[in-house]
């Protein structure tokens, strides 16, 4: 092969390559969904369902929540909720009620479903530190969640890794044994232990949508796979003209 045709072949050789290696610009976004069905914990009644839409570093919750606590003091009852994150990514039983008084506090909860990673507020404050505060807590026995924040890295690995859970607490302190109803939060120790202990629990789970199908897809469905086959098919017809070149010009060159 003389210098021409090398000069002439590689560059349709390199775009085989090329092609053959543009996958990885096909790949998965990051985006992701997960959803969880709270469930009564320590006697509460009460239910829920909740949804995460994730979306590079933002998140979307969606949540719905029944039949709780209806007041405090007078007042519509504030339901401080978190994502939990970093344990076993499961609600803990009755067997965690290590004092024996009936109830399931939040730091005899945290062996199952690990600390707040995101305080899943009404405005402002979405960390750790916001898990106590009342005034951003849902409010009432029924209501409805929805909210898109910027979501910490802690509590996204926690995501992937299926150990998130979400927690909703306070409890009617007349539904309590005596001795809950007299102790004091494990919290914030100016509040009775009802306001701040569980009373909805539930693991996240990632979305059947996130599986990929065949696990060698890298997102876009069909039309992804027929834009790749198309580009394939690109590179493989520029291989055959280029092939179709060199012969031409050996061909040249003997008759010359």
């Amino acid at each position: 092969m003389n210098k021409k045709t090398a000069v002439f072949f590689m560059p349709a050789f390199a775009l085989g390559v090329a092609v053959l290696t543009s996958g990885p610009a096909f790949a998965a976004t990051g985006d992701a969904s997960y959803q969880g069905t709270l469930d009564a914990i320590n006697g509460s009644n009460g239910s829920g369902t909740i949804s995460v839409e994730v979306s590079g570093d933002q998140a979307t919750v969606t949540q719905t929540v029944k039949g709780l606590a209806e007041t405090f003091d007078g007042k519509p009852y504030p339901h401080v909720q978190h994502i939990h994150i970093g344990a076993k990514g499961e609600c803990p039983t009755t067997a965690a009620d290590t004092d024996g008084d009936g109830v399931i506090s939040t730091t005899e909860g945290q062996p199952s479903y690990g600390e707040i990673g995101t305080t899943l507020s009404t405005s402002g404050d979405t960390s750790p530190a916001a898990g106590t505060d009342l005034t951003l807590a849902g409010m009432g026995a029924n209501y409805d969640y929805n909210r898109t924040f910027t979501l910490d890295a802690a509590t996204a690995a926690s995501l992937e890794a299926g150990t998130a859970v979400v927690v909703v607490h306070g409890l009617d302190p007349a539904t309590l044994t005596k001795a809950a109803q007299d102790a004091k939060s494990d919290l914030v120790p100016s509040l009775p232990l009802a306001a701040t202990s569980p009373a909805l629990c539930g693991a996240l789970s990632a979305s059947q949508a996130n599986m990929p199908d065949g696990g060698v897809e890298t997102g876009g469905g069909s039309t992804s796979s027929g834009a790749d086959m198309g580009l394939l098919a690109l590179g493989a017809g520029a291989l055959t003209a280029a092939g179709g070149a060199v012969m031409i010009r050996r061909r040249l060159a003997a008759r010359g």
